[in-house]
Formats: structure tokens, sequence, C-alpha cells
């Protein structure tokens, strides 16, 4: 089976125990669907090396792109390159280039033998220059590894993501004022007729609200965005709609 879309792994034992919230995986989500690389899992793991190893390679299976966050820093518990470098069965290397960058950021001070483990890296991995900042994207294959800190995830997400390519998709949302009970058969219908459009249902149950189902309708198509759309409107009362966006 061929590979498609992009998995990512959330790797931070703080994420895990509510010392910190997760701000990188909704903002790869987002990013990601607005560039048209469909997302196919998100998994949230310890700063453990077997459960990065197992998570990286349950990724790679079913996923072109993976994408890590989060422990590739100096300190004792980044352990996400020597875990993706074994997921990938290759060894842990120093990379020359990363040597001299640490070695010249660090000017006349001392270069501690901990921050040299800025410049480990699986075997084989590329590095893309970041602009504006020292330190630059580490990527093997199709993986890109990326740091736990929300601002510097986002600025190394954008150079990566400058590099790929996607397939927008086109999206529809409808508001009816009737529960997923009387919907159901004529979003049924449609979605089997139409499998090539995804077609989504979200109740509501709050009394405030004006709608309670919203209905999702997305293809790349817009064609076949609008035909489906047209389908469900017509098995529907007039009355029955909302809103449309």
């Amino acid at each position: 089976m061929e590979r498609t879309g992009a998995a990512a792994i959330i790797i931070g034992n703080e994420v895990l125990t509510a010392k910190v919230k997760d701000e990188n995986g909704p903002h790869l989500i987002q990013r990601l669907r607005e560039l048209g690389i469909p997302l196919v899992s998100v998994e949230t793991i310890l700063d453990d090396v077997d459960a990065i190893v197992d998570a990286v390679s349950r990724a790679r299976r079913k996923a072109r792109y993976v994408f890590t966050s989060g422990g590739i820093g100096p300190t004792h518990d980044d352990v996400t390159v020597r875990a993706v470098a074994l997921a990938l069965g290759r060894p842990v290397v120093r990379l020359p280039e990363m040597v001299s960058a640490i070695q010249a950021r660090a000017g006349t001070s001392p270069v501690t033998p901990e921050s040299l483990r800025l410049a480990d890296a699986p075997e084989g991995a590329v590095l893309l220059a970041q602009p504006g900042m020292w330190f630059p994207v580490l990527t093997v294959g199709d993986m890109f590894l990326l740091p736990g800190v929300p601002q510097l995830f986002r600025l190394q997400l954008e150079t990566v993501l400058s590099r790929l390519s996607g397939t927008p998709v086109h999206l529809v949302s409808l508001y009816f004022n009737l529960g997923e009970s009387a919907l159901a058969a004529v979003l049924d219908r449609v979605a089997l007729d139409m499998p090539h459009v995804a077609i989504g249902s979200y109740p509501v149950f709050d009394a405030a609200m004006d709608y309670r189902v919203k209905v999702t309708v997305e293809a790349p198509e817009r064609a076949h965005v609008d035909d489906a759309v047209g389908r469900l409107l017509a098995g529907f009362p007039a009355d029955a709609l909302v809103r449309r966006e």
C-alpha cells in the first residue's frame, strides 16, 4: 500500500502530565490542512526511547511524511534523535557542520559535552537552513525532527512546509435545525453514492445555538462538493437549512 499524507508524534512527559499544554499538534493540524496534506494520525507519547521507536515505526508504515515534536535538546530527557536512529536502523553520528555552528555560537565560551549533543543525528540526516536562526531543521528521509518549544516549532515547520506540496480541499459547511436522526438517511445515501466526497455530521447540544447539526462536505474538486451539497439540500425541507458557509 502506498504511503500518503503525514503522521505526527508529540513527544514529552510534560504534555502527558499536564505541565505543558500541547500547542504544536493543533498548529500542525491546521497548517497541513491549509496546505492540503492529509494528516492520518497524531500520537502523544512519553520521552521514552522504546515508546518513540514504536511510534515512529507505526507512523512510517502509514504515512509518507512524519513530523516529531520535542526531545531534540541537550538534556538527559532529549532522546528523540537516538530513538529515531534506532527506528530507522541507523547509527547516531556527530555532524561536523553542527559542531562548527555550536562552536561559532559559543564564541570564546567553552563548548560543553552537553551542548555538543545538539550535533548528533541519525546517519544520513540532512540539515535545512533556518532563516533567522542558527539551529537548522533536522531531517532524515521524509522525517522532520522539530523542537518542542512552540515558537521554534512554528518557525521550523514553515521551513519544512515550503518544500512540500499538497492538494487543498474545498469545504462547505451546512447548518441545520434538524437532529441527526432526521438527517441520517439522506447523509447515508449521498455518502454512499459519492465516496470521493467526505461528509461529516457534528451535532451540538446547546440550546443557545441557532442550529442543531453542522454538516461538512469536502473534496479536492469543487464541482464534486457542489454536487454533493445540492443532493443533500434536495433531500431536506427548505426551511431546515439555517445557513451555509
